[in-house]
Parts: C-alpha cells; structure tokens; sequence
C-alpha cells in the first residue's frame, strides 16, 4: 500500500527508454521497415485525397446553384393530359396575377410567391441598345421577392422595390456584364439609360452573381425590370411566364410541390391526378441529390481507403510475426532475465503501433498538404475557377477518424505477433541459434 502511495506521488511518466528502444529494433532493418508501413501511410493518405476530391466536387455543384433558398421552388405551366369538367384533354394553362394573388391567399405553406416573366435570350439577337452600343441580353419582369429566391449581391445602387411595382416605374437593375458591354469604363452607370425593345428605362443599381461558369454568365448579362413595368412595355397583359416559390422549411419539398399543384389544380379546372399539367424544379431536391450523391461517393473513398488500410495492416503484421521469429533468442533471454509476459507484450505491441502511427501520420500530413496544395493551385489559376471543382478540403474530424481507425487497427495487427513472443519458451529460445 506505503509503495502504491508512492508510486501515486510520482505520478505516470512515460517510459521513453523503452520507446527509444523500440525506434532503434525498427530502424535495425530500415528498408523492410519502410516497406511494411508503406501501406498504412498510402491508405491514409488515399481516404483523404478521395474525401477531399468528392468535398471539391460538391463544392463547385452547390455553388453552380449560387444562393438560391434551398427552400425555393420554381413552377410552370404546360398542357393537361386528362379530360376534365367538361376541358378536353391537351388544353394549353395559362397563369394570370389573379391566379397567383388566389395561390397565396390560399396556400398555408408559401412565405414568397415572385411571378416573372422573360424576354430574348443573352445567346440571341441584339436587344438592348445604348447610344451605338448594343447587346443581347436576357430581360426579366420580377418583383422585389425574388431576391428572397435567388440572393444577388449588389456592386453599386439597389434592387427592385414594391413602388416600383406599383408606380410601374421604367427601371432596370442590370448585371456586371451588361454594365462593361454598355458603358464606358469611366461612366457611371446609375442613372444611365438603356433602350429594351425600343422603349427606355433608367439604371438604378448593378449586381454580380455568386454561381459559376455559363449560369454565371448568363446572370451577369441579364437585366432585371419591375414585373409590371415589363408587362406593360411589352404588352403582355396580366399574364405570368412562371413562378418563383419559397416554401417553409419545415415541409418536404415533394409535399410543398404538391400543396401548391393542388391549388392551382383546383383554380383553373384541372384533375387532381393530373401530374403534366405544370413542370416544377426544387433547389431542396437538387440539395438533396447532391448531398446524397456525394456522401455515397465519400462512404466509398472511405471503404477503399480503408481496404488500402487493412492491407497495409496485415502487411505489418505479418512483418512483426517475422521479426518474432527471428529475435526468438533475443525474447528468449529477456524472459530468463525476468521479463514478464506482460512487458514482452507491451514491447511488440508497442513496435506495431509506433511503426503504424508513425506511417500513418506521415500518410495524413501528405494527404491534406496536397488537399491544400491543390486548393492554392486552383485558386492561382482564374482560368480554372468557377467550374465543377472547387475548394478541395477535408474536415479534422475526418482526419481523426482516420488516425483513430488506424490506431485501433494497428493495436489488432500486433495482438498474434505479441502472443507469439509470449509463447516463446525461454529454455528453447536460449538454444536457438
């Protein structure tokens, strides 16, 4: 008890003669070392690469949706394909502002309905004019709301407005490209006109986009217009082309989409069960797709990482049944010394598990050196951002799983190499030569 005390007093220091050691009986055959724990260090290093790669993949697909509410939904009209209260089927839907006042007076699940509507097209024929500059761009009628769908970042001046829409005011909100095609680089746009399909409207603000590659550019050469002012230049009535739609969060999309179909379906005369009706694309589906999709490929990296692994386990383990074998005399006399079977445990256990953490660690700090290497690489490279890879990373806890995984694995590969040892008789090892 006196001596437990005592011990207790001291407290727990580690036995670094015992680890110095243990470098100097791996380092003895330094080649064969290197080559056993070549495997653990290469599956390290392969699950981070993988999970960084597929982390960089989802990445550059999530930002191609820019800041878009993942609770947003976009909705249109198409044609019927069932009879129905005396329509015959194949009849063409139409939306009107009257219907889209009566879907969010009715709908219990809607926070933002924004009706737009679109002329040309930027990969069209020119139809924006300023002075004798020209250009082709995309036209949107929309209200202030959809800035609650489809966040753009401002550069100078405002966004879209209520009195805009109630003023039916002729102004334009235009995107970075459209501003450099049309003005000059010392001119102001703010306050500038433009001339759409021949009639003006006056700049009040210029925005950029947060996607990447042809949907940033399609973003960046388009214009934003109050929705009635849009329709009123251009005669289209009270007509809709189609809606943008942000639900509560708290509902599946499959179940928004189906609320508000019912809606519609039950103001303009159309059957229940009919699904063709309107088209529709949920950003919260395109999330959850994209997050399903790559975390399967994230579940694979890490089942192939891990069978590298194993191998590389198996491979030092089987190295340590060999350097068993061969140090017999060596286990032989440290048991006649009055080693006990516990120490000579600890001992080769202890060889596996450095020679592993160590590997392993160098396998880790390669692979997120290289994770990170490519990440500043790309980010050196403006040619190569904006497109489907981006920002290569991988996680700490990701990191430490691994580590983990390894050590515990490592701990089981030196389980039949220090039961081997223990097994030795010291009598027989002495007289093995």
């Amino acid at each position: 008890m006196n001596k437990l005390k005592q011990s207790n007093r001291r407290g727990w220091r580690p036995d670094w003669d015992g680890f110095l050691e243990m470098i100097q009986v791996l380092l003895q055959k330094p080649v064969r070392t290197a080559l056993s724990g070549l495997g653990v260090g290469w599956g390290l290093f392969m699950i981070i690469i993988t999970i960084g790669s597929a982390n960089g993949l989802q990445n550059g697909v999530s930002q191609d949706l820019g800041d878009m509410a993942k609770n947003s939904m976009f909705m249109w009209t198409q044609s019927t394909s069932m009879a129905y209260k005396g329509f015959q089927r194949g009849r063409p839907i139409d939306l009107t502002i009257s219907d889209v006042e009566y879907l969010a007076a009715n709908s219990q699940i809607l926070e933002a309905v924004a009706p737009q509507n679109q002329l040309g097209g930027w990969q069209g024929s020119n139809n924006v004019t300023r002075g004798l500059k020209t250009g082709a761009f995309t036209v949107f009628g929309e209200y202030p709301e959809q800035q609650l769908i489809e966040a753009r970042p401002l550069l100078t001046g405002r966004h879209i407005n209520s009195r805009d829409i109630q003023d039916k005011r002729k102004i334009a909100v235009i995107g970075e490209r459209v501003r450099d095609i049309l003005f000059a680089a010392d001119e102001e746009a703010i306050g500038g006109s433009i001339r759409i399909n021949g009639v003006n409207f006056t700049v009040v603000g210029v925005f950029t986009s947060m996607r990447s590659g042809e949907d940033a550019e399609e973003d960046l050469q388009s214009i934003r217009i109050p929705f009635t002012a849009f329709n009123q230049a251009f005669h289209m009535g009270d007509d809709v082309g189609w809606l943008c739609l942000l639900f509560d969060e708290t509902v599946n999309a499959d179940s928004a989409a189906a609320e508000i179909m019912s809606v519609l379906k039950a103001r303009l005369s159309i059957h229940p069960d009919d699904n063709r009706a309107f088209g529709h694309w949920t950003v919260a589906r395109e999330f959850e797709e994209i997050q399903s999709v790559f975390s399967a490929i994230r579940w694979v990296s890490f089942v192939f990482g891990g069978l590298a692994l194993l191998a590389g386990i198996i491979g030092i383990m089987n190295i340590m049944l060999i350097t068993v074998r061969e140090r017999t005399n060596e286990l032989g006399v440290r048991r006649a010394l009055g080693a006990t079977p516990g120490v000579v445990v600890r001992q080769i256990m202890g060889e596996t598990l450095v020679l592993t953490v160590l590997f392993g660690l160098m396998g880790a700090i390669l692979g997120v050196a290289t994770i990170e290497g490519i990440d500043a690489l790309l980010e050196s490279m403006p040619d190569m951002q904006g497109g489907s890879f981006r920002n290569p990373e991988v996680s700490i806890d990701i990191v430490l799983q691994s580590l983990l995984t390894m050590v515990v694995m490592g701990g089981l590969a030196g389980i039949l190499p220090a039961f081997r040892a223990v097994s030795i008789r010291p009598v027989e090892a002495i007289r093995t030569e």
